[in-house]
């Protein structure tokens, strides 16, 4: 079995596999790892790196041609019938790719299918990838806020700490939250899912509680559409924290679906002069209501950034958690003595399976184009 390693499309800084990966992965089944020329050149590990870890340096061609299984973040619909390809493929959102995974006769596996298991955590590429745009969103909102986030006391006076609203409180959310309590800011944050109270309250933050959320407990770990009488509460408690609040980070995200718009035109408009809002779910339409995904405009004076690529922008460390991400779900693969394998009785193999053989194979995928 030939693993082949990918270069990302034009703008992606990160790469699916680091080298680090490449010497258990070998020992595991693989006979020969292709890494293709460049891969990881934007997220600072050398093609001399992949080679002193004993990976083989290829060129696009050689790569797709001689692999038997094929790694890449973003979607490859180029593979031939009997290929794998792995990676994250977002499907729920892109029923047109889904046509072009089938129609390639491809077997296709995406990593954020896997189910929200606890067997399944060390390959949530989704949480990992989550982790790292909560972090940098604070860090974005931290330089352009016309202010400090700790409160300074200096021989000038007191500054007194910038107040933070967080808008999900997920795996981004929560270390969104993390993250602007470390700089010294007060933070308050707003979730459906009555789980997260307890998490957001054991970081030091306030939640925002709005009552008659639609219970979510059979969601797997995902938010749920609300009823209209609690989104008009949850509008209003969110206006109220918002116009208070010197940065908002939206966070709150439905697989397959456009985001809940949770921060009205309105509210953007009372806020403080010189506020930031960081958008996270600005690719699936954003939680604010004038966000424009991957840009940075100014709204009556609000800076509003609409990002769903933070993770990019930290491309060392995100390459590294994405790949050992990679590497957990490869190992499904193989049985201790090396054999190699597509188990579907394995539920974490099934659930990220797209398509298999010329069809849909999972079940959340089959909802979006049906069948």
């Amino acid at each position: 079995m030939t693993l082949g390693v990918l270069k990302e499309e034009e703008g992606e800084r990160r790469v699916a596999l680091t080298p680090d990966a490449i010497p258990g992965l070998l020992k595991s089944g693989f006979q020969q790892i292709l890494v293709e020329r460049g891969a990881g050149a934007n997220a600072f590990y050398s093609d001399a790196d992949y080679e002193k870890q004993g990976a083989t340096l290829a060129d696009t061609a050689t790569v797709c041609k001689q692999s038997q299984m094929l790694v890449r973040i973003h979607p490859f619909t180029k593979a031939g019938s009997g290929q794998i390809v792995i990676g994250q493929m977002n499907p729920l959102s892109q029923p047109q790719l889904i046509q072009a995974l089938v129609g390639s006769g491809a077997t296709t596996f995406s990593l954020d299918l896997v189910p929200r298991s606890t067997r399944a955590q060390a390959m949530d590429v989704l949480s990992s990838m989550a982790t790292v745009a909560g972090y940098k969103a604070v860090l974005m909102a931290a330089s352009h806020l016309p202010g400090f986030f700790p409160m300074m006391m200096t021989a000038a006076g007191t500054i007194k700490p910038a107040k933070v609203l967080i808008l999900g409180a997920g795996v981004a959310g929560l270390q969104a939250i993390s993250a602007a309590r470390r700089l010294g800011a007060v933070v308050e944050a707003f979730d459906v899912r009555a789980a997260a109270k307890e998490e957001v309250m054991s970081l030091g933050a306030k939640f925002v509680e709005v009552e008659g959320a639609t219970d979510d407990r059979a969601a797997g770990g995902y938010a749920v559409e609300q009823t209209e009488e609690f989104k008009q509460r949850q509008a209003q408690a969110i206006h109220d924290h918002a116009v208070m609040s010197d940065v908002v980070i939206c966070t709150a995200q439905i697989p397959g679906r456009k985001a809940p718009v949770l921060l009205r035109t309105a509210t953007v408009e009372a806020m403080k002069p010189g506020a930031v809002v960081v958008d996270l779910a600005a690719s699936s339409g954003g939680n604010c209501e004038v966000t424009q995904n991957a840009q940075i405009i100014q709204h009556h004076g609000v800076t509003i950034i609409g990002d769903s690529a933070l993770p990019g922008s930290v491309p060392k460390d995100a390459s590294a958690m994405f790949s050992k991400n990679v590497v957990n779900f490869l190992k499904l693969f193989f049985d201790k003595n090396g054999a190699f394998s597509i188990n579907f009785e394995d539920d974490i193999i099934a659930a990220a399976c797209i398509s298999h053989e010329g069809k849909v194979v999972s079940e959340r995928v089959k909802s979006v184009v049906g069948g």
